[in-house]
C-alpha cells in the first residue's frame, strides 16, 4: 500500500508544503538523508496556539503535534519532488513543547506526532526522538517539530 493511500485511509490529505516563515530554507537534502526544518503546528484553519500547563491539555497538544508531523511529511514529499516511495524510514524527530516550567508530559504530547508517523508509515515510521519544553514558540503555536528523513 502507498504511503498516499494509507494517509487516505486514516483519513489524511497532505496539504502543500508551508513555505518558511523567515531566512532558511524548508528541508535540506544531503547524501541520503532529508533534513525538515521545524514545521510549526497548524493547519488549514490557521495556528494551533496554547501552552501546555496553561491554557491546552495533553491531547490537544498531541494533536498539535501531529498537525506537525502532517506538515512534515508534506516538506518530505516536496523533498522528493512529490515521490514519497522514496522514503527508506524516519530517522529522528525534535519536538518542542509550549509549556509551563511545572509541565512534564512533553513525551506524551509529542507522542500525537510519533503515533500518527508509525499509524502512517508503519515500521518506517518508527524513529529516534527528543521532546522538549520550550518558554515560548513562534507566533505562540503548541508546538514544533524538525525530522530527519531517510530516502533513497
Amino acid at each position: 500500500m502507498t504511503i498516499e493511500a494509507r494517509l487516505a485511509e486514516l483519513g489524511v490529505t497532505l496539504p502543500d508544503a508551508p513555505a518558511p516563515a523567515a531566512n532558511y530554507v524548508p528541508f535540506v537534502v544531503t547524501g541520503n538523508l532529508v533534513h525538515v526544518s521545524g514545521q510549526i503546528s497548524q493547519t488549514a484553519d490557521g495556528m494551533i496556539k496554547g501552552r501546555l500547563g496553561a491554557d491546552m491539555e495533553t491531547e490537544a497538544g498531541a494533536a498539535a503535534a501531529k498537525a506537525c508531523a502532517i506538515s512534515l511529511l508534506a516538506q518530505l514529499r516536496r523533498a522528493c519532488d512529490g515521490d514519497l516511495t522514496r522514503l527508506v524510514r524516519v530517522v529522528k524527530l525534535t519536538g518542542f513543547v509550549n509549556s509551563t516550567p511545572d509541565f512534564t508530559d512533553q513525551p506524551k504530547v509529542i507522542n500525537g506526532a510519533s503515533d500518527f508517523l508509525v499509524a502512517a508509515l508503519g515500521d518506517a515510521g518508527r524513529h529516534a526522538r527528543s521532546a522538549v519544553s520550550a518558554a515560548s514558540l513562534p507566533f505562540g503555536v503548541a508546538v514544533e517539530i524538525e525530522a530527519i528523513f531517510e530516502i533513497r
